[in-house]
């Protein structure tokens, strides 16, 4: 049987809600036996580009024993997981599958302090080194450059867009979100509107 190994990271101001689709998502990979991890990253209020990227590279390193690591990145950590790849930070080189979801445009982040740090690296160019897939609102009002201008077309990556689905957080209705479940277990699943 296959070991999978599930990084879930949060993004700004999110304190791991019970009812967010990632807190959903979490209890059902451990409900199916899964090694999830579903960390509470530090201040995440005035979060620290440097902090959340060594904890980062901590919880890569902890799942190094799985037939299968992936990574599912919502908001503020989709451009956390492009400065690890950047950086070439330890263990982002082993991770097998990475989910981008409902990413921050860099001239939303530039707005505020307490995450311009967080503005995306330069994506052209960049190379991800593992299949990646990237799926958000079609009217995200943290991205609205769009998704795919912003991040899919720098990066070479098609962006499923998801009609009226906002930023995929609790205000959009994402709890339950069976389509990113599908996704976990079976790589080549279609993402839907919950």
């Amino acid at each position: 049987m296959t070991t999978r190994s599930f990084l879930i990271l949060h993004g700004w101001q999110n304190r791991r809600p019970k009812d967010h689709w990632q807190h959903w998502l979490a209890d059902r990979l451990t409900e199916l036996g899964q090694d999830v991890t579903y960390p509470q990253l530090p201040d995440p209020d005035d979060p620290a580009l440097e902090a959340w990227l060594s904890e980062l590279e901590r919880h890569l390193g902890e799942s190094a024993d799985a037939d299968e690591r992936v990574v599912v990145a919502h908001s503020l950590s989709v451009p956390l997981w492009l400065h690890a790849v950047a950086r070439e930070t330890p263990g982002v080189g082993e991770v097998d599958r990475v989910l981008l979801v409902a990413p921050p445009s860099g001239s939303v982040l530039a707005r505020y302090p307490e995450v311009a740090e967080f503005a995306p690296p330069p994506l052209t160019g960049l190379a991800l080194p593992t299949p990646t897939r990237l799926v958000a609102g079609d009217d995200d009002p943290y991205c609205p450059e769009g998704a795919r201008s912003a991040y899919g077309d720098p990066l070479g990556l098609p962006a499923e867009l998801l009609p009226g689905a906002a930023h995929l957080d609790l205000d959009a209705g994402y709890g339950p979100w069976p389509s990113v479940l599908e996704w976990c277990t079976d790589g080549e699943a279609k993402f839907r509107v919950r």
